[in-house]
């Protein structure tokens, strides 16, 4: 059963990896990074001139309503600071160093800006002590909190700032807009779980978030992790030359997490409630920015929160770590029914990232802007790929006009032009170009080999390489030094080349999302991969999200089917407490299941109940512990149990990026 114990658990940490940048290897990416290159420089300075820079409306309204920030900058975490603002004390500087684009060094100075803040009269936020935003309205006779950060640390500590600085009132209702862990991981930071399964606390998300809380990530949820570690840069050094900013918000906090679930749901379209008595609008969005996702608007403080749909950057229709394709014609139609719901009676927007905006004209032109950049993307990109153009093609040659490029709320900070075009693509065409030579080409190491064979050796490529990056030609020194690391991982001096490339690529970036991946890549081809920071993060709450079909159907994605050739072994599931049955069968190197079902012929049959697989997953007792306290029981043969086990992978956390594997993959 430790197999399944894995899986669970892995499941149940979804999202919620603690990545930080460890201290030994900190000090070393910190001690290998190099300065701006002159080519750096002068594009960071020509970029200097060619934004409405003098504009500062955005620093205003962020510092607006300022009341309090945390007193030392810190919230304790279980490893460590949960989060921490004084490393990020350098933004404070108006002088923008060569080493970061001044256009993302503007906004990871306003994202720096941190505290509670009134928004208006019985609405406040807490901001900048998270990747996003908690939003409090005061009730009648409690508080709403909407959307609870990613962990409970922060969220308690966002809390506590409220009533430091506020009467005190208890949490009488949670809100969460959507199924992002960033909006909904700290609830157990301001209520309990029993008080939300009592309903004395009423707590209420879109319909089906559930389904999407737990899954969107699961079944490729290690690489998604893994990839995160290059979107966010968590495991970078916080510096000029390091991580400076996420686009969306500071950084991720890294305390527990948990799922309290909701006991409320909107359903309809549209719907109505008065809480504690305030009265919002509820307005569903699925799909949008997240698969189940809701905007609110409160009538009596003429209030919008767009939740995540429209947020002072562009946002992503493919998120760099990795998930479904998000629709940019939908994304947008919904920001154009929000204007037609609420546009004319609407004095102030909020978001769950970022800071608000007042003022009714200001607002719809905003939001106009923000309906015209997504449809924009979508339009363009799918006008271009009817003319026959490629991914690269199209996100090479597309441009926004001016009147979207020169709006700050439209910059590539989180999302890019470049990658959301090709997620456009991707969303009507899938990956294939339809050019044949590029339907079944070698795989990635081979190619390389090939390619450098082709090119005259890897030392003549390096002779060229160098020259191109003397000449600041980053993009082609960093695409033909990845083939040679890939064509051979041991040639030290492609490895320190490649790193350069990509490092200048990093200090060049106006997406954070891009600077992290690019600093992160040159770190570890110059040092290797980050030390993997293990340790469950497996929490109560969060297994409740983890249904037992699920856990199964992950057990199917671990099963390595050449051991599995040639075996068939049914396992009769029950639990007892759920009156639920499973049947899974091992057939043809596949792992299904059948709920409902139990087969009179199965080779093994295990009782339990799902208290019990909790425990065992949490790791408060063993399966052994369980069979003698009667909470497990098997009938049959448990060899074939312990054999079906045995055949399932157990994926690594930190596998090989900007190299090829050093472990081979059966």
């Amino acid at each position: 059963m430790t197999a399944l114990r894995n899986t669970v658990t892995m499941l149940a940490a979804t999202g919620a990896l603690a990545l930080y940048c460890q201290q030994a290897y900190c000090q070393q990416v910190s001690a290998q990074s190099k300065d701006a290159e002159p080519s750096t420089r002068a594009a960071n300075a020509a970029f200097a001139t060619s934004l409405p820079f003098s504009d500062r409306a955005d620093f205003d309204d962020a510092r607006r309503g300022f009341i309090a920030t945390l007193p030392d900058g810190v919230v304790a975490g279980p490893r460590g600071p949960a989060f921490d603002t004084k490393p990020y004390a350098f933004l404070q500087k108006d002088e923008v160093p060569p080493t970061v684009n001044p256009s993302l060094w503007r906004q990871a100075q306003l994202d720096a800006i941190n505290g509670l803040f009134k928004v208006t009269d019985r609405v406040y936020q807490v901001r900048g002590i998270d990747i996003s935003n908690m939003t409090i309205i005061e009730g009648d006779s409690g508080l709403i909190v909407i959307d609870t950060l990613l962990s409970n640390e922060t969220a308690k500590a966002a809390l506590d700032l409220y009533l430091k600085n506020r009467p005190a009132k208890p949490v009488v209702a949670v809100i969460y807009t959507h199924s992002h862990i960033d909006h909904f991981g700290g609830a157990g930071g301001v209520i309990s779980a029993d008080d939300a399964a009592s309903g004395k606390v009423k707590v209420l998300a879109p319909d089906r978030f559930m389904d999407y809380a737990v899954s969107e990530n699961v079944i490729a949820g290690n690489a998604m992790r893994r990839r995160a570690q290059y979107m966010y840069g968590p495991s970078l050094p916080v510096s000029d030359r390091g991580q400076i900013d996420t686009g969306l918000g500071k950084a991720l906090s890294r305390g527990t997490v948990s799922l309290i679930p909701p006991n409320d749901l909107i359903k309809q379209d549209t719907e109505t409630r008065k809480i504690d008595g305030v009265e919002i609008e509820f307005h569903l969005v699925p799909g949008s920015e997240a698969p189940a996702e809701m905007i609110l608007y409160v009538p009596q403080f003429k209030l919008l929160d767009m939740a995540e749909d429209t947020t002072h950057n562009m946002h992503n229709l493919y998120t760099l770590r990795g998930a479904e394709i998000r629709d940019g014609r939908l994304w947008s139609r919904y920001i154009g029914d929000a204007i037609a719901r609420y546009g004319d009676r609407t004095d102030a927007v909020i978001a769950q990232h970022h800071w608000p905006m007042w003022g009714n004209d200001r607002i719809v032109a905003y939001l106009k802007k923000q309906r015209d950049l997504y449809k924009f993307i979508h339009d363009q990109s799918v006008r271009l790929l009817n003319q026959g153009l490629t991914p690269t093609e199209i996100a090479d040659r597309l441009r926004l006009p001016p009147s979207l490029a020169n709006e700050w709320s439209a910059r590539g900070y989180y999302g890019t032009l470049s990658h959301n075009a090709k997620a456009v693509y991707q969303f009507y065409l899938g990956w294939y170009d339809a050019n044949p030579a590029d339907l079944n080409p070698l795989p990635r190491a081979e190619s390389a080999r090939k390619q450098v064979e082709y090119m005259g050796g890897a030392e003549a490529v390096l002779k060229r390489a160098r020259d191109d990056f003397a000449a600041g030609q980053y993009r082609w020194v960093a695409s033909v030094t990845s083939q040679l690391v890939f064509a051979d991982p041991a040639n030290k001096a492609a490895r320190e080349l490649g790193a350069d490339a990509l490092e200048q690529l990093g200090y060049q970036s106006e997406a954070a999302t891009w600077r992290n991946a690019y600093l992160l890549g040159a770190a570890e081809l110059r040092g290797g991969v980050p030390p993997a920071q293990r340790g469950s993060t497996a929490s109560a709450e969060l297994l409740k999200g983890v249904s037992i079909d699920l856990a199964f159907d992950f057990l199917g994605v671990r099963l390595n089917a050449p051991k599995a050739e040639g075996k068939h072994i049914v396992i009769n599931w029950t639990f007892t407490d759920r009156n639920e049955t499973y049947v899974m069968n091992l057939e043809n190197s596949a792992l299904t299941h059948r709920a409902g079902k139990l087969d009179d012929n199965a080779d093994v049959g295990v009782k339990l109940t799902r208290a019990a697989l909790d425990a065992i997953t949490l790791k408060q007792r063993t399966f052994v512990d369980s069979i003698a306290t009667g909470d497990v029981s098997i009938s049959g043969n448990p060899v074939k149990l312990r054999e079906l086990f045995g055949l399932l992978d157990d994926f690594t956390p930190d596998f090989e990026i900007v190299e090829p594997r050093k472990v081979s993959v059966e």
